[in-house]
Order: structure tokens, then C-alpha cells, then sequence
């Protein structure tokens, strides 16, 4: 077993041993079972993180066989010489926060108060660095009091000294000091049960990790440093994590928003797990599209898989206020009158992204297949405006079910304010891919030779019959500004070698079932002229 699988297979066991405590004390399933599992694992994170950076930048914490034995033995000063050394990105630990001060003292009286205020303490230390904010400024607690999830009063000491006996047994630290690359893996299976794309309780938060990679791939082709990274539906983060791997993390600054508290937690521990702490500030809860907190900022690179249908009703006319006019220069859907239609929003996301793209930016977003086709409307118009200002690179429409949890078919429209306008490329990707049973529903999955083929296509603009086409702005204007990769290929007519012989039977076959058919018609034009001329007023 090499060292990465090792350390894969230890860690998921760890997350199945917290979700086994929350089982026995009665939380299996339980709507607060997220935030238990979530917040536990990044106290877990962080609680190793801390020792092993403290390791690193003090000999005596390295050599010594009890760390928090030798780390409250240090003096104030010496501990704050310590903090300096390590520096502001990595999470700030006080010796009675480690979690082997717990487990020492986990027969202590009112154990649960002790863990509940231990984590608060860590909450209030970290503020800085691994708070997320919301539209008015406010930051949020990293920790909920997790033992007030227990509503039997008496079990509450137990719980707790459950949870942090299995934080105990095992270390990330080895991990720390090498370059494995699994984090996100881990991070996947550690809300498999909250967040997946197969309708589970959290399923709008994610994006398959195929679709992912292919628009990080497409994105960033070649080497880039020091460029600003957004995401303004941004969910748990697959997409910014993906284009962050592909751009390098130490190479780019992560921000997004987006309306849910549940999507702002989930996304700070995937940026903590990859190694992105230093982009959680920039994490806001806000409604984008209402009260966008970065309005005023354009971003190199911007990734999204919007919403499809969400109900804007409440603020959709406070859009129509001149304040908006430049941002959705196409117009605003309006509210059909049966809500459950489609809300259209994520027209308004569109508008959004390319309002928030700096002069050389370059922006990936899932939309509608319906989208790239429409004759008219709000599409039509954000088809026309990406075309004539030069920004459309490509498109690539996808299989369907690629996302399991929703039966719409899906492309991905790649702008590019620096776009090649005499080599658009569109590639039809829908008969790509094996249909697999999840959870008795039924997705597509795509190989990774056919996600380089889709890749390929796009970065080395190579044409390929029946999948890919390269063509110029004014082809794509000749075809009203449709954007669907089949309405460009080539028609062509399969012709066959066949004998005189076969011709001529072929032709008497279809002359005799002509000659039948005449006759049946003729029998019917009859028939029907008989019936208009028995009709009578009455």
C-alpha cells in the first residue's frame, strides 16, 4: 500500500467513526449531522496543522515526546515568538485548544462546556483568517456549541468525549510535509452523504468533478501567476478548486459568493483542505444577484454552474432601476405566472460574469443546452453581445445526464475577452460517455481519454467530424448567432455501390407500393366527396 492511499484510507475511516458517534448518540441522518461531521473535521485539521507548523519553527516542540506537555510549558513571550514565526495563514492554537488537552481532561466535570468553549475560544482566535462574511460585514462563527445538538442533557459529556477519543487516534501531520495531492478526494467523501450530485440533501452545491476539469483545462492552458479567481454561485467550490489546481495554488486569490450559509461552510473547509486558507476572507454569503459584493471588482478567471431555476420574484423589479441597467444589458426575465416555471435566473448570472470580467478575462459557465439556440428573448441577445464584442471562444455541449440530479441537458459557454474570432470553437459532446446506476438514477460518466478529446478540441481548435467545428464570427452570425456545434458539420449523403440488377428490383418494389397507395387514395378522395355531399342544413 503506497504512503497517499495509506494516509486516504485512514482518513475516511476517521469520518466514518465520527458519523458512527453521531449514529449511537441518535444524530444519524439528523439534519445537524453536517455541521457535527464538517466542524469536527476542521477543528481536527486545524488542531494538526498548528502542531505540525509549530514543529517546524521550534526544535524543542520537534524533539520532545509530549508536545502539549512542552507547549504549555512555554512562557508567554516564548508562545508569541512562536505565533510570529509561523505566520498569520496558518491557524492560531492556545495549548488548552489542542486536542490532546481534551483528551487529558476529558473526565473532567461539564466536559461538554469544556469542548463547546474550547471551540468558541478557536472561533474568536481565527476570526481573521478562517471567518467567512456575510453582505453587511458580519462574520460568522466557525463553531457551532455542538453538544447542545444532544437534546438529552446527560449524554452531552459522553458525546463529546466520544468524538474527541476518535480525533485522538489519528494524525494529519505526516501529511503536512509531503505533496499529496488528495484533499479534494478526501473532501468528497467527507460530505458524500450532504453534497452529491445524485439528488442528496445538498445536491445544488455540486458539480461533477469531469465537467470541473474539463473547464479548468480549457481555461488555463499554459502558466499563469498572481490572477484573481470568482465564482459568484459558488456552492462547496469544485470549480474553483479545479481552476485553482490547474492555475496553482500559491498562483492565484479565490472570492465568491453565494446566497447560502450551508454552500459558505462547505467551501471554507474545501479551501482549507486545499491549501487555500489564505482565499477564506474573500468567501461572502450574499444574494449575487441582488446585492453583489464585489461589483466593483473584475476578475482573470471566472467559473460558475449557476442556477437554472430559482425564485427572484422578490426582488426582480428593484433589478429594473437604472443602478442595474449596465449589468444586465439585455434585459431581465420576467415571472411567469405559475412560479414552478422556469425563473430563467440564470440569464441574469450570465449578464453578471461578463460585467465582472477584467479587460483580459476569460469566463466557463454551465447553462441550458436551449440556451445556445434560442431565436429570441434575453439568450438571443447575450449570444449576439458575446459574438460582436469578440469574447466567444467556444462552446461544448455536454451528454445528458452529466448531472445526475437534474434531467437538463447541459453545455459549457467559454468566453474570452482575447478570443481568436476566426477560430470559434464548437464541440458536440452528447453521445460522449457510459450510462451508470447511482443511487437508482441513472448518469452519465465520461472516460478520461474522452475528457482530453473535449479538451483537445477546444485548446488545439482541431476540427473532427461530427463532434468539433472551427468557424469564423461571421459563419456563427450567417446562422443566427446559434452556437450549437451539429448546426455547422458538414451534410453529407452516404453513398452506396449497388448492380444493375438490385437497381431495378429496388425500383419495381417501390413502384408497386406506389401504385397501391394511389389506389387506397383514390378510394378515399371518393369516399370523402361521398360524405360532403350527403351533409344537409338544417
Amino acid at each position: 500500500m503506497t504512503q497517499d492511499i495509506k494516509f486516504i484510507t485512514q482518513t475516511k475511516s476517521l469520518i466514518d467513526n465520527l458519523k458512527a458517534v453521531c449514529a449511537n448518540y441518535g444524530l444519524g441522518n439528523d439534519g445537524n449531522e453536517f455541521k457535527i461531521i464538517t466542524q469536527v473535521f476542521l477543528y481536527k485539521f486545524m488542531n494538526d496543522k498548528f502542531r505540525f507548523e509549530a514543529k517546524k519553527h521550534n526544535k524543542q516542540l520537534n524533539k520532545t515526546e509530549n508536545f502539549q506537555e512542552a507547549l504549555e510549558a512555554m512562557s508567554e513571550d516564548e508562545y508569541k515568538f512562536l505565533m510570529k514565526r509561523i505566520g498569520p495563514d496558518v491557524p492560531k492554537l492556545y495549548p488548552k485548544e489542542m486536542i490532546s488537552y481534551l483528551y487529558n481532561n476529558q473526565n473532567q466535570p461539564d466536559f461538554g462546556k469544556l469542548f463547546d468553549d474550547t471551540l468558541r475560544s478557536i472561533s474568536i482566535n481565527n476570526t481573521d483568517i478562517f471567518s467567512v462574511k456575510s453582505a453587511s460585514g458580519a462574520k460568522d462563527k466557525m463553531f457551532d456549541e455542538l453538544s447542545q445538538f444532544i437534546s438529552d442533557a446527560s449524554q452531552r459529556d459522553a458525546f463529546c468525549r466520544a468524538l474527541i477519543n476518535k480525533l485522538f487516534e489519528f494524525s494529519f501531520e505526516h501529511m503536512f510535509g509531503e505533496k499529496y495531492d488528495f484533499f479534494a478526494t478526501i473532501f468528497e467523501y467527507l460530505i458524500k452523504d450532504y453534497n452529491s450530485d445524485s439528488g442528496g440533501k445538498y445536491a445544488e452545491y455540486y458539480t461533477p468533478h469531469a465537467v470541473a476539469r474539463i473547464m479548468a483545462a480549457i481555461m488555463v492552458p499554459k502558466p499563469v501567476k498572481g490572477v484573481t479567481c470568482y465564482d459568484p454561485s459558488a456552492g462547496s467550490g469544485t470549480l474553483l478548486m479545479n481552476l485553482a489546481h490547474a492555475i496553482g495554488e500559491e498562483n492565484c486569490s479565490i472570492y465568491s459568493e453565494d446566497i447560502s450559509q450551508k454552500s459558505a461552510s462547505m467551501l471554507r473547509l474545501n479551501l482549507v483542505l486545499n491549501n487555500l486558507s489564505h482565499s477564506i476572507p474573500h468567501i461572502i454569503k450574499t444574494n449575487t444577484i441582488a446585492d453583489p459584493q464585489y461589483l466593483n471588482k473584475k476578475f482573470d478567471y471566472i467559473v460558475s454552474n449557476p442556477p437554472f431555476k430559482l425564485d427572484f420574484s422578490d426582488f426582480r423589479n428593484d433589478l429594473e432601476k437604472d443602478a442595474f441597467k449596465e449589468r444586465f444589458f439585455a434585459g431581465i426575465p420576467k415571472i411567469p405566472a405559475n412560479k414552478k416555471e422556469s425563473m430563467a435566473i440564470y440569464l441574469l448570472f450570465i449578464q453578471h460574469i461578463m460585467y465582472s470580467l477584467s479587460k483580459t478575462g476569460k469566463a466557463a459557465v454551465v447553462v441550458p443546452t436551449g440556451f445556445i439556440t434560442a431565436q429570441s428573448g434575453i439568450e438571443k441577445k447575450i449570444r449576439e453581445q458575446l459574438l460582436e464584442r469578440g469574447w466567444l471562444r467556444g462552446v461544448v455541449s455536454m451528454p445528458s445526464n452529466i448531472f445526475a440530479s437534474t434531467g437538463t441537458n447541459v453545455s459549457v459557454l467559454f468566453m474570452d475577452r482575447q478570443a481568436d474570432n476566426e477560430h470559434i470553437v464548437f464541440v458536440d459532446a452528447s453521445k460522449l460517455g457510459q450510462p451508470v446506476k447511482d443511487n437508482n438514477k441513472e448518469r452519465t460518466v465520461l472516460t478520461t481519454e474522452e475528457e482530453r478529446r473535449i479538451i483537445a478540441a477546444m485548446n488545439e481548435k482541431k476540427p473532427e467530424d461530427d463532434f468539433a467545428v472551427v468557424v469564423t464570427r461571421e459563419a456563427v452570425r450567417s446562422k443566427n448567432y446559434s452556437f450549437a456545434a451539429g448546426q455547422y458539420f458538414d451534410v453529407r449523403i452516404e453513398y452506396t455501390d449497388i448492380t444493375a440488377e438490385k437497381f431495378a428490383d429496388k425500383m419495381n418494389y417501390y413502384q408497386q407500393n406506389l401504385e397501391q397507395y394511389f389506389k387506397e387514395s383514390a378510394v378515399l378522395e371518393k369516399e370523402i366527396l361521398k360524405q360532403l355531399k350527403s351533409l344537409k342544413y338544417e
